[in-house]
């Protein structure tokens, strides 16, 4: 059976990324099962145009998303998966709490080879969005574009605020260089430092949705974070958002939001009302940039039935309010077990010459001695001194065979391939268009289509970052923002987020032989598969993750534990969490401290790991048993 990151060949073949002969992506479709239904998913090569790239995707019947699943909350469905794709398969039921041997890892059962099929028994136990993807080589399945959604439909018809419509929506990046989707190699996962970031959006498989909504509607918008490794702050200008739901159900209370965070594999649930005609943007934005993800024109036409009176109202659940005080012991409660994120990075030293020592990520740090950048904390790299040419940032016509200042600005001067990864991030970030961006703007924003990482000045307001209920961090009153001003660069604020791949070069040759992510008991020392950990039904167990600063990078983590259970989001860095919801994944950024609740409700063998797909291809998981 497949194990991440253990399979290391002496010449690099890749996957196949021709188009010719292939059928063209179909439109998603929306298909509603019964309890007791059966559907047939099959794996195949497509072909998809992305912009101007014509690229070979990987789809669940043919479209980019697979089928989106609307199924009865407590139903039962029987689903067929054939393999005809480029690899080994398996599908993992994300969020879902079936039966363990449906999971669809490699724990749980052998791979479906290429050719052949598996039955899948799919039990819906909670209402939400959840979804679908590959747990065999899933930093390339996800990529290519294997990824759909399941909306399942509470059974309490009034779980969920009264809207007009629903619509699942999935974020996703994609990574196209010179017309095709980037080169991936059989043998081994690559970019698995920062996880593989793409430089083209899609929304619901698209570079440039577009959506219609009435005047005075409310829709139902369920987000899901399929990205390999992007996350994403989405917002909708000109409109209200109320958010409702996350991973596995309804929040403790509703509240009025102005955007919401989503890790890989994450999903929120938000009602947006659209009170005015006119064209609308959905957007994602980062402290130095902003993304048009979509469009949606609202026309001048009212629906057949108005809840924009409800809206306003925002509901506390019982269920939910009456769940904080059964847990309320928990929350001063030492952990039962705890568990650092680290990782360690050997990139080699030149041999038989002089080396400096460089930040990948902060190019203006070089040392002469090994250490960790005062920026960032990410180990130095060493490369060859003698061959180095020093440059001036500010006046790249200083140079030098030697370190020292500029003579002009007094600044340091910079090895030049520094000088020029730092400035260009080795490939130029488009959104929408394949090899072209936008080419428009938003004042007080960059430019779309580019990086985001670039030189000049950050909007003061829109550099502005809030974190709105949905799990991950709050400030104050919910929906209020923290302000962090100027942005010198994503890895100086305090937000403890990668939002793009600030080291592309590095990046790209990292891989599980020199790259190691590791999950650790804090009690034992265990690492990643050596972690046993035995748990039974009915436990509730409190688990403290520990994103450690001593790391050779630190970064943040997408946690996600298998279904079996769900948990609570307790405290983080000791702040009690405000607003409780199902969760199956939690966001833990670099230097955080997150203390989450398990309930444990299935018997089995469950993964639990990085949802980053590279780090978790690169051995970031382990697995727990549950006694019955």
């Amino acid at each position: 059976m497949h194990e991440p990151g253990h399979e290391h060949h002496s010449q690099t073949i890749e996957f196949p990324r021709e188009t010719e002969g292939l059928l063209e992506a179909r439109t998603t479709e929306l298909v509603e099962l019964a309890d007791g239904d059966e559907f047939e998913l099959e794996i195949i090569p497509v072909k998809k145009q992305i912009g101007d790239a014509t690229v070979r995707m990987l789809a669940y019947n043919g479209s980019v998303p697979g089928p989106t699943l609307k199924v009865r909350q407590g139903a039962t469905i029987t689903v067929h998966v054939t393999n005809h794709g480029d690899v080994d398969a398996t599908v993992h039921w994300h969020g879902l709490r079936l039966e363990n041997r449906y999971d669809g890892t490699h724990d749980t059962q052998a791979p479906i080879p290429v050719g052949e099929s598996f039955t899948y028994q799919v039990h819906v136990p909670d209402p939400g969005a959840f979804w679908y993807h590959p747990h065999i080589r899933e930093d390339y399945g996800q990529e290519m574009g294997l990824y759909g959604n399941i909306l399942a439909t509470p059974s309490e018809p009034d779980y969920w605020p009264p809207a007009n419509r629903e619509l699942p929506l999935t974020l996703d990046d994609i990574l196209i260089e010179d017309g095709q989707i980037a080169a991936f190699s059989e043998s081994e996962t690559t970019h698995v430092a920062m996880g593989r970031f793409g430089n083209v959006m899609l929304v619901a498989g698209e570079p440039d949705l577009a959506l219609e909504a009435k005047r005075g509607e409310v829709v139902r918008f369920y987000f899901t974070n399929t990205a390999n490794t992007r996350v994403f702050n989405v917002t909708l200008t000109g409109a209200q958002m109320k958010l409702v739901g996350a991973d596995a159900g309804h929040y403790e209370r509703e509240e009025l939001v102005d955007e919401v965070l989503l890790a890989p594999s994450e999903r929120v649930v938000v009602d947006v009302l659209l009170p005015d005609a006119g064209e609308l943007e959905l957007q994602h934005r980062t402290p130095e940039h902003t993304y048009r993800l979509a469009s949606i024109a609202v026309v001048d036409e009212q629906p057949e039935q108005s809840f924009a009176d409800n809206f306003p109202s925002l509901r506390t659940n019982r269920d939910m309010a009456e769940l904080r005080e059964h847990v309320e012991p928990f929350f001063k409660a030492p952990p039962d077990k705890s568990l650092s994120f680290t990782a360690e990075m050997d990139m080699g030293v030149p041999e038989g010459v002089p080396v400096v020592y460089v930040c990948p990520m902060h190019p203006e740090v070089v040392n002469d001695e090994p250490g960790s950048c005062p920026k960032c904390g990410m180990k130095l790299l060493a490369q060859a001194a003698e061959e180095t040419t020093y440059v001036c940032p500010m006046h790249p016509e200083v140079t030098s065979d030697k370190p020292g200042r500029c003579p002009k600005c007094g600044m340091k001067l910079l090895p030049e391939s520094v000088v020029a990864a730092g400035g260009e991030h080795g490939h130029e970030h488009h959104h929408g268009h394949g090899e072209e961006g936008h080419g428009h703007e938003h004042e007080g924003h960059h430019e779309h289509g580019h990086h985001g990482h670039g030189e000049g000045e950050v909007d003061e307001e829109h550099g502005k970052h809030g974190h709105h209920g949905h799990g991950h961090e709050h400030h104050g009153e919910h929906g209020s923002h923290s302000k962090h001003g100027e942005v010198e660069h994503g890895h100086d604020t305090a937000q403890g987020i990668e939002w793009e791949d600030d080291m592309v070069e590095v990046n790209r040759k990292t891989t599980p032989a020199n790259m190691r992510w590791k999950l650790v008991d804090r009690d034992t020392g265990a690492e990643n598969a050596q972690i046993d950990w035995t748990f039974h039904v009915g436990d509730q167990v409190k688990l403290r993750l520990v994103n450690e600063m001593d790391s050779d990078h630190p970064m943040p983590h997408p946690f996600h534990v298998h279904g079996a259970g769900r948990f609570l989001i307790l405290a983080r860095n000791d702040v009690v969490e405000p607003n409780l919801v199902w969760k199956d994944t939690v966001l833990v950024r670099t230097g955080e401290t997150v203390d989450i609740l398990l309930d444990v409700t299935n018997p089995g063998r469950w993964m639990a790991h990085c949802h980053i797909a590279e780090h978790h291809e690169s051995g970031m998981m382990f697995s727990f048993n549950v006694e019955a």
